[in-house]
């Protein structure tokens, strides 16, 4: 299952966001990466080149290679609605990222892990695909055996504030949370521009 397996301060710091969760690296160096660091003098970005940088760091922070982005942002635009705002809720809708959302995971990596390795639910089946996409009602889940592992339990204890994210219900007590419906878009904490990728798939 391909996925993103690189240097993730790195990449934090060239899209200049903690894509990737809090990083004591990133706070540390708030700057591109390379050689010379903060001293080099930045040309002005392009048009183009902003565009690029706000569809790369939708794609890390959603761990969604080229394609599979590429065919998100095709659905998106056959849907109704602003295409971007649709983007974003697909990308929200994603059982690995939702998994991430009701803290039964510390990161979007550990979800699609947990996920990858049958410890979750879909509507009481065990699902193993983290790119399937959720609907309103859909209920997600711990399998009885594996909600006994540390990883699982120390999330679900941290009382990540669900509230949060409005579209989602979760219960601590039974490791299970319901999927309402799509959010809307000033519900989505992340910091991404996403009409500059539908400017940069339109061309």
């Amino acid at each position: 299952m391909a996925r993103y397996t690189g240097p993730t301060s790195k990449k934090a710091r060239a899209l200049g966001e903690p894509i990737f969760g809090f990083d004591r690296a990133f706070e540390k160096k708030k700057y591109r990466p390379g050689q010379h660091g903060n001293s080099r003098r930045r040309r002005q970005r392009s048009d183009y080149a902003l565009q690029l940088l706000e569809k790369q760091k939708a794609k890390y922070t959603y761990g969604v290679l080229e394609r599979q982005f590429r065919n998100l942002f095709e659905k998106a635009s056959r849907k109704k609605g602003v295409t971007g705002t649709v983007l974003l809720q697909l990308l929200e809708a994603r059982l690995d990222n939702t998994v991430f959302r009701l803290g039964l995971a510390p990161t979007r990596r550990a979800a699609r892990q947990l996920v990858s390795h049958k410890h979750i639910l879909l509507n009481g089946v065990v699902t193993n695909i983290p790119s399937a996409q959720l609907r309103s009602g859909d209920i997600i889940s711990v399998r009885g055996k594996s909600q006994g592992m540390s990883v699982i339990r120390d999330s679900v204890s941290a009382k990540n504030d669900v509230r949060k994210f409005p579209w989602l219900e979760m219960n601590p007590d039974t490791m299970s949370g319901t999927f309402l419906e799509y959010p809307e878009r000033d519900q989505i904490p992340e910091k991404i521009n996403e009409q500059l990728i539908v400017e940069l798939y339109s061309k």
